[in-house]
Order: C-alpha cells, then sequence, then structure tokens
C-alpha cells in the first residue's frame, strides 16, 4: 500500500514515462501531438486516457451540456462506426449514456486493458503499448472524421 504522496509520485512519473515515450511519435498528418493531451478540436470532444490500480483506458468522451447535442454528436459517431472499426486494432465499447464521477451525463465509446496497475512498473511497457496503439489509431480516425463534427 502506498500513501497518498508516494501514489502521487509513481502516477506523475509514469505519464512522464508515456509523455517521452509518445513525443516522438507524429500524429496522422505528420505532426507532433500532445499524446496525453490530446486536443480535438471540437467543443465537448475528448479523448481520454486513464491507468488505476485494475486497468488503462482510453475513451472518446462527448460532454455536451445539451442532451439533444450530445445525443446528435454520438448518432454522428454511430454512422462512422464501420470507418472507426476498420481503423481500431480492437473492438471498443459503445456507451450511449453513462454518468461521470461528479454525475453528469455523458456518451463515451472506450477500450480498456484489464488486469495491469499503474503501481506495478512491470506492468508499464503493456500500458503504455496499449496506449501508443490505440491511441495512434484514433488520432488517423480523427483526422477523417474531424471535420464531420466541426461546426
Amino acid at each position: 500500500m502506498y500513501s497518498k504522496n508516494e501514489a502521487a509520485l509513481i502516477k506523475k512519473e509514469f505519464w512522464t514515462s508515456l509523455g517521452t515515450y509518445l513525443k516522438p511519435v507524429l500524429n496522422a498528418e505528420g505532426r507532433k501531438i500532445n499524446w496525453i493531451n490530446y486536443k480535438t478540436g471540437v467543443k465537448s470532444i475528448y479523448f481520454r486516457t486513464d491507468v488505476t490500480k485494475k486497468a488503462a483506458t482510453i475513451a472518446i468522451e462527448l460532454t455536451h451540456s445539451d442532451t439533444e447535442e450530445r445525443s446528435a454528436a454520438f448518432e454522428k459517431l454511430v454512422s462512422l462506426k464501420p470507418v472507426f472499426n476498420d481503423m481500431m486494432p480492437e473492438v471498443w465499447q459503445w456507451q450511449r449514456e453513462v454518468y461521470d464521477e461528479t454525475g453528469l451525463p455523458l456518451s463515451r465509446i472506450l477500450i480498456q486493458l484489464e488486469n495491469v496497475t499503474i503501481f506495478d512498473r512491470k506492468d508499464w511497457p503493456e500500458i503504455i503499448s496499449f496506449f501508443k496503439q490505440h491511441l495512434t489509431a484514433l488520432d488517423a480516425f480523427w483526422s477523417v472524421a474531424r471535420d464531420y463534427f466541426e461546426e
């Protein structure tokens, strides 16, 4: 068991390591990008990465406060699902309506790598490989789909 401070340091070290590893990786358009804090360029659409004691997760989150706008954005993604599935190395979960930790509704498409922990450095290569593979595929998809979402 780690103290709060030790846990925070381990998390910081992991995210720094991931950022360093991904820094030379160019996006689908051949540009440098901040993979950890990916900017979709579209309001209320975010790419999220997370690692816990149990799993690593990558998600597209639609956080529109207006239910109809969020639903419309999700439907646009659903219409692009064949393209999305062709570009992704694995099948993702599609969640039309879920709630975040504060109780706010959102739509999410996600994939998880289970049975890994941020607190075991032996898991880090597998987690980093998972993030690289899926983030680069997600970026390639977004380079094709982004215009469909811009207002």
